[in-house]
């Protein structure tokens, strides 16, 4: 049998044998830790019994983050299938912005013949290398594989991953339902907090806490916060309810990595976000966020949201026009506290490295076609904003030094909040065509040696244009150079979000047009230039696309000029 290393990022929570019912609140390498804690009462339209619970597993390519197969359910209590649940989504699909759809019946689990260690823990304790034995073990790898329909030696040569995601089964409103942390985090968002009022402990901390990244890994990022207290909506969307198995052939070599918190790219609008919670921030006692910038302090100014949850706040500035490393540093003034005091930026320039001078007698014998590389796409975002209002309560008082007995209104109230959705979306096209210089070519059919133009067209849709950016930068990659070692920063034509971006007059060429030269020497087929689409920011984060086009090359220019180039041995 082949070896393995497997190795498991996660945190979670183990707790052993004993069955415990809860009813839920009616208020309001070995890299695993715990956290959770107790219950609480609540009503039989709200409960969950420790025990009802699964583990969804999804197969995804480490390199770009793609889901590869349907996710499955695993579990040792299989609940009965006409429940309330939201299909088999995982969350990678969830932050790539599938939508939730709620399903009623239908649901399919699977029972593995080797018990599931408890996951989802009543009190916070657990049994850590008996989580890690079972989940990195062949037996589980290899079901996964059976059931996925992916081949084992595949899953585990190093290429993918499994992404593990604890699922609850419990009465919400006297309906069984079953849901991943994610899942019932945005279905709180759907409620207004509605789900997390009534079963906090279970949907808020004790699922989500049950596993979460120590490192980060698969766009997640490890988590720092509280390990006995209920998240936020945003937080279990961002960080929590999650774990990751690695395959690797070899341990890892341990390497020292300098991690940003952010890069940006020289002379770039961009959105630079923290995360505040901590007590609750309303009008009668407001939260401001300071930023403390390069270009100087920007304040950020009633920053609201209820006891218990969390809140973005960003900033819009342009980074300096030279690469370099900077701290944005960062306070809060009225109470709470944010995810981040310091934050560190590198800054990039990424008009630093054209292709040289196409020298029309170069050969390259031993070039092999490279494949079209992938680098992160999002085109999607979603961000929300807490907006307090008044519930009035008017009380009447009594005076009992008024003999007429008069008194008077009071009012009573408190502030409650409704929760404002937000989104951006990217989309773009691209067009290569032949340079209109090159006098033979038809259509998108050319020779060799001539030129190529670039058009990449952009579109930004959202519903605040004040925390999104147009898409400002677009870098395209080349096959002669293996898409590495030199790129061409396109030049952006226009503003506002529907810039166009084109290449920049290109230096080598005798008429300064805007134009890059395909190799004499590049044999016949599809020439694909590769070009990453970036700079669209978010509160959430930067939207960008990988775009690709062709033209088709058949012969050179040698044959428009009737000689041929010699071979020096």
């Amino acid at each position: 049998m082949k070896r393995f290393y497997c190795i498991v990022i996660i945190l979670c929570i183990f707790l052993g044998g004993i069955h415990i019912t809860a009813y839920a609140d009616t208020g309001g390498d070995g890299n695993i830790d715990s956290g959770g804690g107790g219950m609480g009462q609540g009503t039989n339209q709200n409960k969950w019994s420790s025990g009802n619970e699964g583990v969804r597993v999804t197969v995804v390519r480490a390199n770009d983050h793609a889901v590869v197969t349907s996710p499955i359910d695993l579990t040792n209590s299989p609940p009965e299938n006409s429940l309330y649940h939201f299909g088999k989504v995982c969350k990678l699909q969830y932050t790539m912005g599938t939508a939730l759809s709620p399903v009623k019946g239908g649901y399919t689990c699977i029972k593995p013949p080797q018990v599931i260690p408890r996951v989802i823990s009543s009190n916070g304790r657990n049994n850590i290398e008996v989580i890690k034995k079972y989940f990195c073990s062949e037996f589980l790898v290899k079901l996964v594989a059976n059931h996925t329909g992916i081949n084992y030696d595949v899953l585990i040569g190093g290429e993918y991953r499994l992404l593990l995601e604890p699922i609850a089964y419990y009465t919400f409103r006297g309906k069984l339902f079953a849901t991943t942390a994610t899942e019932a985090a945005l279905y709180d968002q759907k409620l207004s907090g509605g789900l997390r009022k009534r079963m906090v402990s279970l949907t808020h901390k004790n699922l989500p806490l049950s596993m979460f990244l120590e490192i980060a890994d698969l766009g997640y990022p490890a988590w720092g916060g509280s390990r006995s207290t209920a998240a936020s909506d945003a937080d279990i969307i961002s960080s929590l309810g999650l774990g990751i198995v690695r395959f690797n052939e070899m341990p890892p070599e341990e390497t020292e990595v300098r991690t940003y918190d952010y890069e940006y790219r020289t002379n770039t609008e961009v959105i630079t976000a923290v995360t505040v919670r901590g007590g609750q921030s309303d009008p009668d006692h407001p939260v401001s966020v300071i930023f403390d910038t390069p270009s100087g302090r920007i304040s950020v100014d009633n920053v609201y949201y209820p006891d218990g949850e969390s809140q973005l706040a960003w900033i819009r500035w342009t980074t300096p026009d030279t690469p370099q490393v900077l701290t944005i540093h960062v306070q809060v003034q009225g109470g709470g506290t944010v995810s981040k005091g310091e934050i560190l930026v590198k800054i990039v320039d990424l008009d630093e490295n054209p292709p040289p001078d196409p020298n029309a007698d170069d050969r390259n014998d031993s070039f092999s076609m490279p494949s079209v590389p992938g680098k992160e796409q999002e085109t999607t975002a979603n961000w929300n904003v807490w907006r307090p209002r008044w519930h009035n309560e008017w009380v009447w008082h009594d005076d009992p030094n008024d003999e007429e007995d008069r008194g008077y209104w009071c009012d009573h109230g408190w502030w409650e909040f409704d929760l404002d959705h937000y989104s951006a979306s990217l989309t773009a096209s691209i067009s290569i065509i032949p340079d209109e210089k090159s006098p033979t070519a038809s259509g998108k059919t050319m020779k060799s040696g001539y030129g190529i133009n670039e058009k990449v067209m952009t579109h930004v849709s959202t519903s605040q244009s004040s925390a999104v950016t147009a898409a400002q930068n677009a870098v395209t990659y080349f096959p002669e150079f293996g898409y590495e070692n030199y790129w061409r920063l396109l030049e952006r034509m226009g503003g506002g979000y529907d810039i166009i971006h084109e290449f920049k007059e290109n230096r080598y060429s005798t008429y300064n047009r805007r134009t890059h030269f395909v190799p004499i020497w590049f044999p016949d087929g599809n020439y694909t230039p590769y070009t990453w689409l970036i700079d669209c920011w978010t509160p959430a984060g930067m939207l960008s696309m990988n775009l690709t086009d062709s033209v088709i090359i058949r012969g050179n220019l040698w044959n428009d000029w009737h000689i041929a180039p010699q071979k020096v041995n």
